[in-house]
C-alpha cells in the first residue's frame, strides 16, 4: 500500500508499472496526461528514481503533463504529444469547458487530453499522438459553432503561465497566518476557510490552522488561487517575517 487513498494508490501503481516496463524494454515508456497533483504524488513517491522520470505537456508552462520513464537522456523527445490548432469565428464565444466537453463526447479519455488554451477565434489542444487523427476527422463542431484545423502559425496564442511574486509580512509560517496574508483576509476568516476544507498544501486538504509551511510548498486557496512559498527574506524589528510567495494568475 502506498497511501490511504485508493485513487492515489492506483496512480502510483500505474506509474511503477511504467517504470518497470521501461527498464525491461530498454526504451522510454509513458503515462499521462496527468494533472499537477498527480505529477506531485509521483515525483514525491518515486524520488529515488528522479533521474528516470520527467514530465512534459507540449510546452514549457503546461499544467497537464505526460510522464516519461527512461534510463537515459533523450534529445528532442516529443513525449508522443500532438498540438491541434482550431480556428472558429471570432464572434463565437467558446471556452475550455466547451472544447473539453466536445472531446469527452467523442468517447476520449481525460488522460488522453492535455492543456486546452482558448483565445478569441482560435484554440490549441494538446493530445496524445494516437488520437490526434481521430479528433481531426471527428471534431468539426462544438455545440453549434463550426471549428476547423489550421496550422500552428495561424493560431496566435500565448502559452506562458503568468505569475507574480508577492512580498508579504506574516507573524509566522503557520498556515492561517500565510493564508490570511495571501488572500487578504483577517486571521479569523483565514482559519474558517481552512477548517471549511478550502485550503490545500501540496494538493492535500489541510484543516490544521497551525500547520507550518515550508519553502517550495504549493498552497491552493479556493477562491483566491494557487501560490508557491518561495523564501524568507528577513525578520522585522517586531519579530515578524518578510516572505516571498509566487502567485499564479
Amino acid at each position: 500500500m502506498y497511501t490511504s487513498d485508493k485513487e492515489d494508490n492506483n496512480l502510483l501503481s500505474r506509474a511503477e508499472d511504467v517504470l518497470n516496463l521501461s527498464e525491461i524494454r530498454g526504451k522510454p515508456c509513458y503515462l499521462g496526461f496527468l494533472n499537477e497533483k498527480e505529477q506531485y504524488l509521483i515525483s514525491r513517491h518515486f524520488s529515488y528514481a528522479a533521474d528516470r522520470i520527467t514530465f512534459f505537456g507540449g510546452y514549457t508552462d503546461a499544467a497537464r503533463k505526460v510522464m516519461r520513464a527512461c534510463d537515459y537522456e533523450i534529445i528532442d523527445d516529443d513525449y508522443q504529444i500532438n498540438k491541434l490548432c482550431f480556428k472558429f469565428r471570432s464572434e463565437d464565444s467558446l471556452s475550455h469547458r466547451d472544447f473539453l466537453g466536445a472531446l469527452m463526447s467523442l468517447g476520449i479519455e481525460r488522460s488522453c487530453v492535455g492543456d486546452i488554451i482558448v483565445d478569441k477565434g482560435c484554440a490549441a489542444v494538446f493530445v496524445k499522438q494516437e488520437i490526434s487523427g481521430f479528433i481531426e476527422s471527428q471534431l468539426t463542431k462544438i455545440g453549434r459553432v463550426g471549428v476547423h484545423i489550421v496550422s500552428d502559425d495561424e493560431c496566435d496564442i500565448s502559452y506562458k503561465r503568468c505569475t507574480e511574486t508577492l512580498s508579504l509580512i506574516v507573524s509566522s509560517m503557520r498556515l492561517d497566518a500565510v493564508v490570511a496574508a495571501a488572500a487578504r483576509l483577517s486571521r479569523g476568516k483565514s482559519a474558517s476557510l481552512i477548517q471549511s476544507s478550502k485550503v490545500f498544501v501540496n494538493y492535500s486538504e489541510i484543516n490544521n490552522v497551525s500547520y507550518i509551511l515550508k519553502p517550495d510548498d504549493i498552497l491552493t486557496i479556493r477562491g483566491s488561487g494557487k501560490f508557491v512559498i518561495k523564501d524568507q527574506l528577513s525578520t522585522t524589528k517586531k519579530g515578524r517575517l518578510k516572505i516571498n510567495i509566487e502567485q499564479y494568475r
